[in-house]
């Protein structure tokens, strides 16, 4: 129970803006992120099995077309050492060229070059015999010094074998003097016992960029790589010939195959591709981009839910959340004994209920103290004449001539003793005073105005020594435009006063009155202290509250009030203040609002 307590007293003394905060944290938005990350995490698994998964069908397909490709070579191949004529033809010693010839046109013109139409694959055929009787020509040649010489021959030697896939540099076949790449399939012709007189072989030349075809097909989703039983790459998908240095096939690195993510399968089973393989590096951008595409698009449906509901909260929660702070801001008027109705649509819930017995409340007990304070008024208004009758014999009895003899004693002592600093301030002070007295209009001109605020200042530069100055710039034509009394000057005493006062360097105040697009308009600016911009709006608030303010920024409030007075909404009152850069006050008042006062003393009603 102490425990529940303790927790349910923790929870109601949470502000309501953070708890609306908190229920939209843990109620909408920790779940829409937790459900979108653990939907991501599950979806980027879904897109690597499948991205796996196309992959090793593209791989598959690419190893499929190359051993097609080859085994198709090696039919015909076996075809061709399977040919008895061929071997016998090949195996004959002829008598001299004619008889060569003569079997040629019969029997072997046609007889290689017929399988390369079907087979689009194949570059060339090449049947190769140490018989010194044949005639080199066309696709058949004899196996002299210069052929065993060569590299292909010399790698099928040295693989000892019948049948072999080979892949090497040679001469290339047009230019002598320039070097090829090769795949190619020899084989010995040695089908028929009875006909190997002479060593016989089969080469058969494939096109490399058929099988550069197959690779580059496959390059959105691998790099493939064709390798030999040697690791030489082949053929690559960058590259017909890829990784050629000097005579030599590139090796490819197959160390560290096990913190890489490639894939490897073999070319076939067979004995003559027994060590080529098919070497594929998956592309990272394909991945990424499906990964990225994914995010993308969940991520803006994530955002979309999350507005959505964050904006329905935030509807549902202001109209809770505004009424209550409404209700909770009249009942601290109440304390202060400020009896004021909630003037908003409360509704029809319990909130709406609750306003509306409080407006009741509040009501009811606004009546019961006018009626308490009536019959306090009846009982205490005879006293209250009383006392305002003494209080008036006193102030008749004291007569201004006595405080203004009094300053003209003292200005004759300062003047004796060369006190000019006090007798200059004496001197202001008794025609401020003589002003305040006889002042009796309601507007004055600018000059007479700035004339009461500069004796001001004077009082002030001498109270401040070396810690103020002010300065004043009025135009000629500002000067005979008739404004408030007293206008200027509070906005001067406002500045000495907050502004001033609450810094240790030197103050300054800087009055500017002139004419600007048809209106009069005055700047009082300072360099005080500031205000931020919670403080200047509480000013402002006050400042144009209907409310008294007791005190608070009394003289502000004044100078607005009056010119509001006078001008309405006409005029253009402003308050700018930036903390630890001063305060500047203006207003602008119409010109055609204004009387003008001539040169010669006559008036001049507007312009």
């Amino acid at each position: 129970m102490f425990r529940k307590f303790r927790f349910r007293s923790f929870v109601n003394d949470i502000p309501l803006n953070y708890k609306f905060m908190l229920i939209y944290v843990i109620g909408i938005l920790l779940p829409i992120l937790a459900s979108y990350y653990l939907f991501m995490d599950r979806m980027s698994e879904l897109i690597k099995e499948r991205e796996e998964h196309n992959l090793q069908i593209s791989l598959e397909r690419a190893r499929k077309d190359i051993h097609t490709m080859i085994d198709g070579g090696i039919a015909v191949s076996h075809a061709l050492i399977t040919d008895k004529l061929m071997s016998e033809s090949m195996d004959r010693v002829y008598d001299g060229q004619l008889d060569f010839y003569s079997t040629f046109d019969d029997l072997l013109r046609h007889r290689v070059t017929s399988y390369i139409p079907t087979n689009n694959q194949i570059q060339r055929i090449g049947i190769y015999t140490d018989n010194p009787t044949i005639v080199p020509g066309g696709d058949y040649y004899v196996l002299d010094g210069t052929m065993r010489s060569s590299t292909w021959y010399k790698q099928w030697e040295a693989a000892d074998k019948s049948l072999k896939v080979l892949a090497y540099r040679d001469q290339a076949a047009n230019n002598r003097a320039a070097t090829a790449s090769y795949l190619s399939i020899i084989e010995k012709m040695d089908y028929y016992y009875a006909h190997n007189s002479y060593k016989k072989l089969v080469r058969i030349d494939f096109y490399l960029n058929r099988f550069y075809d197959v690779l580059a097909r496959e390059k959105s989703s691998l790099e493939l790589y064709l390798v030999n039983d040697l690791n030489q790459i082949i053929v690559s998908a960058d590259d017909k010939y890829h990784g050629e240095v000097d005579n030599d096939y590139a090796l490819f690195d197959i160390s560290n195959l096990e913190e890489k993510d490639i894939h490897i399968v073999p070319i076939g089973k067979a004995s003559y591709v027994k060590g080529w393989k098919l070497i594929g590096v998956p592309q990272e951008t394909r991945v990424k981009q499906a990964m990225l595409s994914m995010q993308l698009y969940f991520g803006m449906l994530a955002g979309i839910i999350t507005l959505v509901t964050s904006i329905f909260i935030y509807i549902m929660l202001r109209s809770y959340n505004y009424r209550v702070k409404r209700l909770s801001r009249h009942m601290r008027k109440v304390g202060n004994e400020k009896f004021e109705l909630i003037n908003i649509d409360g509704g029809q819930d319990e909130i709406g209920h609750l306003i509306r017995n409080f407006n009741m409340m509040t009501a009811q007990i606004k009546s019961l103290i006018n009626d308490v304070y009536k019959l306090e008024i009846q009982q205490r208004s005879q006293e209250t004449e009383r006392i305002r009758a003494e209080l008036n014999l006193l102030q008749s009895q004291m007569n201004p001539h006595f405080l203004f003899n009094t300053l003209n004693a003292l200005l004759v002592v300062s003047t004796k003793n060369n006190y000019v600093e006090v007798k200059d301030i004496i001197k202001d002070l008794s025609k401020l005073l003589r002003r305040l007295l006889n002042w009796k209009d309601d507007v004055v001109t600018l000059e007479e105005e700035m004339s009461f605020t500069i004796m001001y200042l004077g009082i002030e530069k001498f109270r401040f020594r070396d810690k103020f100055e002010y300065y004043i710039d009025i135009s000629d034509e500002a000067k005979l435009y008739k404004i408030p009394k007293m206008s200027i000057q509070q906005l001067a005493e406002n500045a000495c006063k907050h502004g001033i006062q609450a810094i240790e360097g030197l103050g300054c105040v800087k009055i500017r009155a002139e004419i600007v697009s048809d209106h009069l308009r005055v700047v009082v600016f300072d360099n005080g202290r500031g205000m931020d911009k919670d403080r200047l709006q509480e000013v402002l608030y006050h400042m144009r509250s209907e409310e008294e303010s007791g005190g608070y920024n009394i003289g502000l409030r004044n100078v607005y009030r009056r010119l509001e007075l006078y001008y309405d909404d006409k005029v253009k009152f402003n308050l700018v203040s930036r903390i630890g850069e001063g305060t500047e006050v203006s207003f602008e008042i119409p010109l055609q609002l204004l009387e003008r006062q001539l040169e010669k003393g006559g008036l001049d009603d507007g312009i």
